[in-house]
């Protein structure tokens, strides 16, 4: 996988692999993700139907205190879940019926709740980049040939100078 550079400045990616057993340990890794997440953050979701990426993002949102049930946006496209306390938002986007492109996504103003939100975007590859430099991308794949149907591999990719630290900064799980 290649991140996209901008210019000689651009940061390297920060690449995580860690192997995810459950759905328990999924929501798990979503609370361990959302204790380095601050308003502004963008995380892209990449992974086949049925991978984890909701239950993932469901663990974003308790781990953020927001409320609501954190369930598929899939027939909404976006949910904004508003936080409890102090915490920022969650939006919630899966742009699996979007077409390609940023100007679906613009129809739905991402630009203007992102400064404020954690934004996560299922199926956001090729459509939501242009919307932040820094992004984390989770990328959840099953083992080829496993047979375990709950085991997963997460990537973790950290895309820009805001996740730098990303090795260091995310909770022991």
């Amino acid at each position: 996988m290649e991140a996209a550079h901008n210019g000689p400045a651009a940061t390297a990616p920060v690449i995580l692999e860690l192997s995810v057993g459950s759905p328990d340990q999924m929501r798990d890794l979503g609370r361990r993700i959302a204790a380095v997440l601050a308003p502004g953050d963008l995380v892209m979701l990449t992974g086949e139907l049925g991978a984890g990426k909701t239950t993932l993002t469901r663990g974003l949102g308790e781990g953020l205190g927001v409320r609501g049930a954190v369930t598929s946006p899939t027939f909404v496209i976006a949910r904004v879940h508003p936080p409890l306390g102090s915490g920022p938002a969650l939006v919630h986007v899966d742009a699996y019926r979007l077409g390609g492109g940023l100007d679906e996504m613009e129809d739905l103003d991402l630009d203007v709740s992102l400064p404020e939100s954690v934004v996560v975007v299922e199926w956001g590859d090729g459509k939501v980049e242009e919307l932040a430099e820094d992004r984390l991308h989770v990328v959840i794949d099953r083992a080829v040939g496993d047979t375990d149907d709950e085991r997963r591999t997460v990537r973790l990719v950290g895309i820009g100078a805001r996740w730098a630290g990303l090795r260091t900064d995310l909770p022991e799980g």
